[in-house]
């Protein structure tokens, strides 16, 4: 789930942080948007929420662990659960320093990743953490939720439908730009909010070009480049200390996706 995210090429790896792929789904938000999809609404507040998402993740992903089978950062789905979820729980909160509504778009989301999480296959403590850390996030919603509603300048931003739009464009942006970043195309959002209900929309490669297809498109330009950073690993590490030295001296990449509209299908 968390610490950086790993991505594999012909070159070896590129240890890019969280809070560098959710970056990616700041841009997606911001270019986010059509005839079809509808407008982002309110922009500002979606997209920084989008955005700062992972905010939690930022110092753990300077200094993550070794896995010493791979002689690796840990991946993203490697971290311990209580730290996973003590950081779910702070990013939120740091946001609240600059949008309540931001701030409620980040609890939302760590709060439906653990629900999604199979408790019967946990050992009973850590059952416990992901209940316990769900009804807090909820209560916290809650109060945001009230603060907002009860605030005439967010009051008809914070009506249910609306919250939970924007909460499933995230949980989209998410999912697209963390298919970036490790290579999962060809996947498919599914529950895409539009202008007047849900659909799915596939990434894809894109044939003969270097470009990945989005099918329906989604965004208001012809075309869109997305980007982030991360630094590329060489060799194994054999110890933490040894892992963050290696970062500390490892080459910065900027690593670029251009998106494009699927090619219409030849009819026979």
């Amino acid at each position: 789930m968390v610490e950086v995210v790993l991505r594999e090429d012909e070159r070896g790896v590129i240890a890019i942080g969280q809070a560098s792929h959710a970056w990616i789904s700041g841009q997606l938000a911001r270019a986010w948007g059509n005839a079809r999809f509808g407008v982002v609404e309110p922009y500002e507040e979606v997209c920084l929420g989008a955005e700062q998402h992972d905010a939690g993740m930022a110092g753990w992903d300077l200094a993550p662990t070794c896995n010493p089978d791979s002689g690796l950062p840990h991946s993203f789905t490697e971290m311990p659960l209580a730290v996973h979820v003590e950081l779910w729980r702070e990013g939120p909160r740091r946001l609240l320093s600059q949008s309540r509504y931001a701030a409620l778009l980040a609890a939302m989301h760590g709060r439906r990743l653990y629900e999604r999480a199979k408790l019967d296959q946990l050992a009973p403590e850590q059952a416990g953490i992901v209940r316990g850390f769900i009804v807090a996030q909820r209560k916290f919603e809650q109060q945001l939720l009230a603060s907002l509603t009860a605030d005439p300048a967010t009051a008809s931003l914070a009506g249910a439908d609306l919250v939970a739009r924007n909460s499933q464009l995230l949980w989209t942006w998410d999912l697209l730009s963390l298919a970036l970043c490790l290579d999962w195309a060809p996947c498919v959002a599914h529950e895409v909010p539009t202008a007047d209900g849900r659909a799915d929309v596939k990434l894809d490669t894109g044939g003969e070009r270097s470009a990945l297809s989005l099918d329906p498109w989604p965004l208001r330009s012809a075309t869109l480049t997305v980007h982030c950073e991360g630094r590329r690993l060489q060799g194994r590490f054999e110890s933490d200390q040894s892992l963050r030295r290696g970062l500390a001296q490892a080459r910065w990449e900027t690593v670029e996706f251009e998106l494009v509209p699927a090619r219409p299908q030849r009819s026979n």
